[in-house]
């Protein structure tokens, strides 16, 4: 009879699992698996080294903005601003490589060297620059980042059009290009950038004080600060992250295209954010990582290629992003309101 009632909870507890918990957590990576499975079926050249990195490079730059907005979006923020904040960043680099506001007559390129340097330290820094800023205004003012950051949509997608009156910079040297265009052995390198953004952002979040602060924050902002954690600090410190990863990502694309262009990352704000929500990022603070988003800026990936493969028109893939995102958080609440 002991054995038996003992026996009964264990027996309970494996029948009683949360299957909307384990589809919130695990739908994306599902979801992206099957896809693959299917495009492989279907097209043959889906799976083939060149479209897969091909995908791949064209995450990118948006994959690293999403893991600063991983950042934000874990202590219940947000970032609209990112996009433009890219195209400003790599405006400014543009001219810091050319040593001018405007297109060089006759498709001058830079001379490269020190001044490729040149580029990557200003676009880097306009990012970190407007963090800091931006931060400073949700954190220490009080301003919701809704606001601040829907402003910075505007604003800095102004301040790029004033900073070279309209015009795009392009034509850039190889060694310029290099850092959009160029590959690491057969890996591109805003491939490499970017996997390389998503481990330090795991391990900064996993691992680090710092990410047990954010998580802390994002769960308990009020709660946070009586335990003694300098919120306004962390709060800042996280929209730095995201303008720095806005910034990098502006040097690489405009490397990528050749060019510097006003339009450059319009749009790319709500992919980067749609990545993070996919990715299992609670948009209400205290739960997600990286690794969610890295799949989530996958799938995303997959999914518009895939689209294009199957001549499905461009105009319906919007579309199906915005379906997956509003499904994400709507898997999130279900399965937080069960937990309660």
């Amino acid at each position: 009879m002991a054995t038996e009632s003992t026996a009964t909870p264990a027996l309970d507890s494996k029948q009683n699992v949360d299957i909307v918990d384990l589809i919130s957590r695990f739908a994306p990576l599902i979801f992206l698996l099957l896809l693959i499975l299917v495009m492989s079926i279907l097209e043959p050249g889906f799976r083939s080294e060149r479209n897969l990195f091909n995908v791949m490079r064209q995450i990118s730059f948006i994959g690293i903005m999403a893991v600063g907005a991983t950042f934000v979006i874990l202590t219940a923020g947000i970032d609209l601003s990112v996009g433009s904040i890219l195209a400003f960043a790599g405006i400014v680099g543009a001219s810091a490589a050319k040593g001018t506001r405007g297109l060089l007559e006759g498709g001058v390129t830079d001379p490269g060297g020190i001044r490729v340097l040149y580029a990557f330290l200003a676009a880097i820094g306009v990012g970190l620059a407007i963090g800091l800023l931006q931060g400073g205004l949700i954190g220490k003012l009080g301003i919701p980042a809704f606001i601040v950051t829907l402003g910075g949509l505007g604003a800095w997608r102004g301040a790029t059009l004033l900073w070279s009156d309209g015009q795009p910079i392009s034509s850039f040297s190889d060694a310029f290009k290099f850092w959009g265009q160029g590959s690491i052995g057969p890996v591109p390198v805003p491939v490499v950038v970017f996997l390389l953004f998503v481990l330090i952002g795991h391990i900064v979040l996993k691992y680090t004080q710092y990410g047990r602060w954010i998580y802390a924050v994002g769960g308990n902002m009020e709660a946070a600060r009586l335990s003694g954690l300098n919120t306004t600090a962390l709060i800042v410190s996280v929209y730095v992250i995201s303008g720095l990863c806005a910034g990098l990502a502006g040097f690489l694309l405009t490397s990528r295209l050749n060019s510097a262009e006003q339009v450059a990352g319009q749009g790319y704000e709500l992919n980067a954010i749609a990545a993070v929500v996919i990715g299992g990022t609670s948009l209400f603070g205290g739960q997600g990582g990286v690794i969610g988003t890295f799949i989530g800026a996958v799938l995303i990936g997959v999914l518009n290629n895939s689209l294009v493969i199957l001549n499905v028109s461009p105009y319906f893939q919007p579309i199906v992003v915005g379906a997956i995102i509003v499904l994400s958080v709507y898997l999130d609440q279900l399965a937080k309101q069960r937990a309660r």
